[in-house]
């Protein structure tokens, strides 16, 4: 450990009042001196419901000066650092203007305009193009903190915006599996007629060779085509959906067994995706496309406890679609709890701890 940051954890008080001057969850440390990254990616171009999840980041950052950080499961967690990386204004401007693109394009569909009209065509063209941009930006900056072994984490945004990650992590790990936390199986094949859209993400993941597996759980909102992709693919996605999993529990079985069922789907390297409405939509009030139905916080770090303590390695995370209350911060403030959880058990499943040396 470098004295800078032994002498921060030493004047540090992990009981005060956390400190607007300091970085996420008041935390003293600069980026280098954290054990965990955080890549913000405030985008919401091909949100189809609600938006504001572009909002999320920087909703998220001001939340986690009210967490407290005693950690029941990670001794000394908050001394590991966790630190993001600044809110791009580059990202931002893009998304807004995209997105006023993308609104006209998805009004005019459910008007009933032709998908194949000349410029709703163009229009479409338009915004993959700048999302393939977003994906080379995620990608070369996730790989940026990877490769100086930083454990990173991705906040959006809508939930597109974690598929550079992914591409990231196979050029970096090669084959892992992903582990999906949703209310939705995005498994649509451009879905408005966007390629990267957030309801596309997980059939575009499934797209990269390295991606060995998608397990899913919580999943209550599909389509028959989705439905079909995963009956058709081989055992190469397996969904924990949430009627099945209220169902087996209303019968007697255990959340904990349950559990053990998920994880052993996995292999030894796992990228968890969280969309927050995966949790009950109690929760997460504001988040765009809300399902009735979820998970409570609890049941998840649970969930992603066992896999932590199971053996098998969280390469990395991300955390979508929250979106603030112009009246409150409920959403942000359950989300940032929620982050600092999962940070701290991702860096136990990597056996990566404090060391006073």
């Amino acid at each position: 450990m470098n004295k800078s940051k032994a002498q921060k954890i030493k004047n540090f008080d992990p009981n005060g009042i956390g400190q607007l001057k300091d970085g996420m969850f008041g935390l003293p440390f600069s980026l280098e001196e954290c054990e965990t990254i955080l890549v913000p990616v405030p985008w919401e171009v091909t949100v189809s419901y609600g938006g504001g999840t572009a909002n999320g980041p920087q909703a998220i950052l001001d939340a986690s000066y009210q967490v407290d950080l005693f950690d029941p499961v990670v001794k000394d967690a908050w001394k590991l650092g966790i630190g993001m990386d600044d809110i791009s204004e580059e990202v931002r401007q893009k998304s807004d203007k995209l997105r006023d693109i993308a609104e006209r394009y998805i009004d005019a569909l459910a008007n009933g305009a032709d998908e194949n009209n000349v410029d709703l065509k163009s229009k479409a063209r338009d915004i993959t193009t700048e999302c393939l941009w977003l994906n080379n930006w995620v990608k070369n900056r996730c790989l940026h903190f990877l490769n100086q072994d930083k454990l990173v984490g991705l906040i959006g945004g809508d939930h597109s915006t974690p598929l550079g990650m992914m591409q990231a992590l196979s050029e970096k790990f090669g084959k892992y599996a992903i582990l999906q936390i949703d209310a939705h199986a995005d498994l649509r094949n451009a879905y408005e007629g966007f390629e990267f859209s957030h309801a596309s993400i997980m059939f575009n993941a499934l797209k990269i060779n390295n991606v060995e597996k998608l397990v899913q759980v919580g999943i209550r909102d599909y389509c028959e085509e989705e439905l079909n992709l995963i009956n058709n693919s081989n055992g190469r996605v397996k969904t924990f959906f949430d009627r099945d999993i209220k169902y087996a529990q209303y019968n007697g079985d255990s959340w904990d067994r349950i559990c053990n069922r998920i994880i052993s789907e996995l292999p030894q390297n796992v990228y968890l995706s969280f969309d927050i409405d995966g949790l009950d939509p109690k929760l997460c009030p504001n988040t765009g496309t809300p399902v009735a139905g979820g998970f409570e916080v609890e049941q998840i770090l649970f969930l992603l406890e066992k896999l932590a303590k199971s053996g098998k390695r969280i390469i990395a995370f991300d955390l979508n679609e929250v979106t603030p209350s112009e009246d409150n911060d409920w959403d942000a403030n359950v989300a940032s709890r929620i982050l600092y959880r999962i940070c701290n058990l991702a860096a136990l499943s990597n056996k990566r701890e404090y060391r006073n040396d």
